[in-house]
């Protein structure tokens, strides 16, 4: 995959600190949509940031989820404790597309949750990570 125009990434780059938190929102899936290492990288600075709007963060957990990248792994693992449901379900989500077995021991705590939700994205992330067990 080759990097986006630079040019691109930098107008993206400049919506996501615009104070609409609307734009913010959009602009991280733009970054997702395109990809490339500027894109990781500040998708995984979005998601440990405890000030951003947790859609923000969220959206920020699916998009690297769906570039595939392995180093989201740990502040996606990390971003299974943040507050606001959405985050956390899409950092499940998208550690079961990673690929990487370090996400095994974190994901295995959302199988005995009552939250069906969190529940099923679990089952379905071990499983793609080849967890059989219980």
């Amino acid at each position: 995959m080759t990097d986006p125009d630079p040019n691109i990434i930098k107008q993206i780059l400049a919506e996501l600190r615009d104070t609409n938190k609307e734009r913010r929102r959009t602009a991280v899936m733009k970054l997702g949509m395109l990809g490339g290492d500027e894109a990781v990288r500040t998708l995984i600075m979005v998601i440990g940031n405890r000030h951003e709007d947790l859609i923000v963060r969220g959206r920020a957990a699916l998009m690297l989820g769906k570039i595939g990248d392995t180093r989201a792994v740990e502040p996606l693992i990390r971003a299974l404790d943040t507050p606001g449901f959405q985050i956390t379900l899409n950092a499940v989500e998208a550690l079961g597309k990673l690929g990487d077995r370090r996400a095994i021991k974190p994901l295995k705590r959302f199988l005995n949750t009552d939250h069906e939700k969190y529940r099923e994205a679990a089952q379905t992330a071990l499983s793609k990570l080849g967890y059989r067990g219980r």
